[in-house]
This record gives structure tokens, C-alpha cells and sequence, in this order.
């Protein structure tokens, strides 16, 4: 598994969005040097995330008769129901706050974008 290339990936990913919906409101020029340090916490909290979750599901999951191809088709569809569910509820439970909405849609779209990384990495 290509871990560090995901994590870029999946930083800059994350960065783009959280900063898209943001800036769809109104953004401020000063604030301009927070989004380049904003890259820091994002890409902590993303390697967090996938190597918790996502990289732990293939270091488990994959062996010889098992290829990533079928880890993907088997758990990726659990792990995107319970994604979704709780980014649903912080969402909800923060009374539709932007930064809550900024924030818990990078997480989903950029998780389900490293698993796809992932699964159509070639094999060994």
C-alpha cells in the first residue's frame, strides 16, 4: 500500500473542500494565511483517519486468497453507511453550523475517495 501518496492525496483532497464550502459564503482576504496552515490539523487528523480505519481494514482483511479488489467489495459498504451516519448526525446535532458542514463533508468524501486509492492500487 502506497500510504504516504494516499495521505498527500487525501490532504489535499480534504483541504480543497473544507475550503470550498467555506468560501462559499464570503471569505476574507486575511484569512489566506489560515488556509495554507489550516493544512497541518487536516492532514493530522487525516492520517489519523485512514490509518485507523481504512488501513487497518486492508492490513486485516488482505492475504493471498483475499486481494484488495474483495476487501473493497466486502467492507466498503459497511464502513460507508457508518460514515455517513455519524457525519449525518454531527452535522444535524450542530444545527447545520458551516465549519460542522465543512468539516464532516471532507471527512466523508475524502474517506470514500482513499478507499477507492486503495483498492485500485496494482498488486504485488
Amino acid at each position: 500500500m502506497n500510504i504516504p501518496a494516499n495521505l498527500a492525496k487525501s490532504c489535499l483532497l480534504a483541504t480543497v473542500i473544507f475550503w470550498v464550502i467555506i468560501s462559499s459564503k464570503s471569505i476574507d482576504p486575511d484569512i489566506i494565511l489560515f488556509m495554507f496552515l489550516s493544512i497541518i490539523p487536516i492532514f493530522i487528523v487525516s492520517t489519523i483517519v485512514i490509518l485507523s480505519t481504512i488501513c487497518s481494514v486492508f492490513w486485516l482483511a488482505e492475504n493471498a486468497d483475499f486481494n484488495k479488489k474483495q476487501v473493497f467489495k466486502t467492507y466498503y459498504p459497511y464502513y460507508v453507511i457508518i460514515v455517513f451516519g455519524i457525519c449525518v448526525f454531527a452535522i444535524i446535532s450542530s444545527g447545520f453550523d458551516l465549519y460542522i458542514i465543512a468539516f464532516f463533508s471532507s471527512v466523508f468524501i475524502t474517506t470514500n475517495q482513499s478507499w477507492v486509492w486503495f483498492a485500485k492500487e496494482t498488486q504485488k
